[in-house]
């Protein structure tokens, strides 16, 4: 478990931010880079079956050590960075946590006022950013626990599993991490995405996310002139925003509650294009959401002729629906965390993983731990302990599928 560190901070300097409006996939060149080093990791570890392929994707498989069948198990990561921030970690810090703010550089600090959870890390060895990038811990540290589990795995051959399946996805923060996956040449009966934030975290609802473009065409005359012919496209934009539930926005939802997220708008008098992100764990609601949106359009289109333009595409499902046939899989990493000393926290995911889609595509996929905090921003950080505890977990689920 020692190297765990030394590889993170490998994987963490290479910058895999994905770009949502590349066509190609993956959607950078880096992600192809962190593809092929881990290709390579994987076959000196002593993984079979390695493939890295023209999408990005790379696939291996750790043979079964007993001589009865049991079930094939997967463990997924995600090789992109999240495109919010700049996404090549070549300066991380090392640091005890005693206690106050952790300061990142002169201008950036992580401060107990706004992250009040920190205190709970006193003593802790933590990995940070120098404040000017993001970590990568989403979904780096993920991929360095499932390293490192193999290695491990394949060290100390008395501990007994079937056979384990690794996949590392691309693109998976612009919500394009299953779109290629090969799920029936990845052979497993059910995964885990090693996805989420701290240490307990044992996820198996998410969001129903859709996603929503909007173009809005003004009408721009001089300005002099303008009294009862001028339509100010971002007026309108404006106008639609605050058609939308006040309380139904991100900073004022926790929980099961969904929201609209006004997520860019760029443009001028003339034209303007707005884009939003709708999510809800109920997929009543959220249908309830698309609908909404659908129908402030209509009103305004109603009421400035036919100027607007709406798209709504989903994204993905809850996969609740596509787990809770399969509860034995949510008993499995809870009775293996316990059995490690770490305390379960099932609760909703409020966002998505790769393994919403690929639940719904055959793969049943709940999510567990990293061990991270803050995600997508320079203010990202991962405890080194809560690292390997992800890393013993993956192996404690292998070895306890096997008995």
């Amino acid at each position: 478990m020692e190297k765990i560190v030394e590889r993170f901070k490998k994987y963490i300097a290479i910058d895999t931010k994905s770009n949502e409006n590349s066509d190609s996939c993956p959607s950078t060149k880096g992600q192809l880079e962190l593809g092929s080093l881990l290709a390579k990791e994987l076959k000196e570890i002593g993984l079979e079956d390695v493939k890295h392929d023209e999408n990005g994707y790379v696939y291996a498989t750790l043979k079964s050590n007993v001589d009865k069948k049991v079930p094939t198990i997967g463990f997924i990561a995600h090789l992109d960075t999240s495109p919010d921030a700049d996404g090549k970690c070549i300066n991380p810090q090392i640091l005890v946590y005693e206690g106050g703010d952790i300061r990142l550089n002169d201008e950036y600090s992580i401060t107990k006022k706004e992250f009040p959870f920190i205190k709970e890390l006193i003593g802790k060895e933590i990995i940070t950013t120098d404040g000017t990038t993001l970590l990568g811990a989403d979904d780096k540290a993920g991929i360095a626990a499932i390293m490192n589990a193999m290695e491990y795995l394949v060290n100390n051959p008395q501990i007994k599993h079937g056979d384990i399946k690794v996949g590392f996805t691309p693109d998976e923060e612009i919500g394009r991490g299953a779109n290629k996956f090969d799920v029936e040449g990845f052979g497993a009966d059910f995964a885990y995405t090693v996805d989420g934030g701290p240490v307990g975290e044992l996820e198996y609802e998410n969001f129903n996310a859709a996603s929503v473009k909007i173009e809005i065409q003004g009408k721009n005359v001089h300005p002099g002139t303008a009294k009862n012919i001028m339509i100010n496209s971002l007026r309108v934009a404006m106008e639609l925003e605050n058609m939308l539930p006040v309380d139904e926005k991100p900073e004022y939802t926790e929980g099961y509650e969904g929201f609209y997220l006004l997520d860019e708008i760029t443009g001028g008098v003339d034209h303007t294009a707005v884009s939003y992100i709708i999510r809800d764990h109920s997929i009543e609601k959220f249908e309830e959401k698309k609908s909404y949106i659908k129908k402030a359009v209509e009103f305004l289109n109603e009421k400035y002729g036919n100027i607007i333009e709406i798209e709504i595409t989903d994204s993905y499902y809850n996969m609740k629906e596509k787990i809770e046939p399969h509860m034995e899989i949510i008993e499995l990493a809870k009775d293996s965390m316990i059995e490690l000393g770490i305390e379960p926290i099932i609760k909703p995911i409020r966002g998505g993983t790769d393994g919403a889609r690929l639940s719904y595509m055959g793969l049943p996929c709940p999510n567990i731990f990293t061990g991270g905090y803050n995600f997508h921003g320079r203010f990202e950080f991962i405890p080194i302990e809560s690292m390997k505890l992800a890393s013993q977990l993956i192996a404690k689920i292998a070895e306890n599928n096997a008995k």
